[in-house]
């Protein structure tokens, strides 16, 4: 069973749509939907936006379906100078930008108990993801780390900052911490992004207008991904 979360109804909706012998079952508050999806067994998720909403999903739906993958999907804002709307970013590493002790010394995103600022999805799903995403955005992937915090950022200091401390090539709101809960969990995890805007300040009107069309693609490489990795 591969696990799908997402933060929005755009974001899953497709998902949903494409998935067979669904049922549905509320845990933490959370509706999971189960089913397969091209034959492949699937729990789908709307976490809601934000890192508490997105582990309290990822951990629930850890322990209670056992999935031997977790993969976050949906739309982020370009922060690499190369990452445009319509692009796509697969995390080879996810950080969370808003954690910051560096007051006591250790570096910006660093993660107490884990003890990295870096963490590093799985990299048999990150090529399978590569291969569907190549079908669905010819030439327009990028490789690169994602980073999440708990704000829709628009550009100004606060996006120059992460990109210079992080070399990020996208920034969200779910898919550190999901990937912290996955590593806690010592389950393989990948972070996938379809661009919805630049992060700048046109980001709140780019949003809107884009953000419906990227989750649509992003659940045609979803569903690619998964006939490829049933086939596997």
């Amino acid at each position: 069973m591969i696990g799908l979360i997402g933060a929005m109804e755009m974001e899953i909706s497709g998902l949903v749509a494409c998935m067979e012998q669904t049922q549905t079952e509320s845990v933490s508050g959370i509706l999971f939907y189960i089913g397969t999806i091209e034959g492949m067994p699937c729990v789908v998720a709307k976490c809601g936006a934000g890192k508490v909403n997105a582990a309290i999903c990822a951990e629930a739906m850890i322990l209670k379906y056992a999935p031997e993958a977790v993969i976050n999907l949906g739309v982020a804002g370009g922060v690499g100078a190369e990452v445009k709307i319509g692009d796509a970013v697969i995390a080879d590493a996810v950080v969370q930008h808003d954690l910051d002790t560096t007051a006591l010394g250790e570096e910006r995103g660093f993660i107490s108990g884990l003890d990295t600022v870096y963490l590093k999805p799985d990299s048999l799903l990150n090529r399978a993801l590569q291969e569907a995403a190549e079908t669905v955005y010819p030439a327009r992937v990028h490789v690169g780390v994602i980073a999440t915090g708990d704000q829709f950022i628009a550009g100004g200091d606060a996006l120059h900052a992460i990109a210079q401390a992080f070399h990020a090539q996208a920034c969200e709101m779910e898919g550190g911490s999901i990937g912290h809960v996955c590593a806690m969990n010592q389950v393989p995890f990948a972070v996938f992004r379809a661009i919805s805007d630049q992060a700048d300040h046109h980001a709140d009107l780019d949003f809107p207008q884009f953000a419906r069309e990227a989750s649509a693609r992003s659940s045609r490489l979803i569903c690619t991904f998964l006939k490829n990795w049933k086939n596997a």
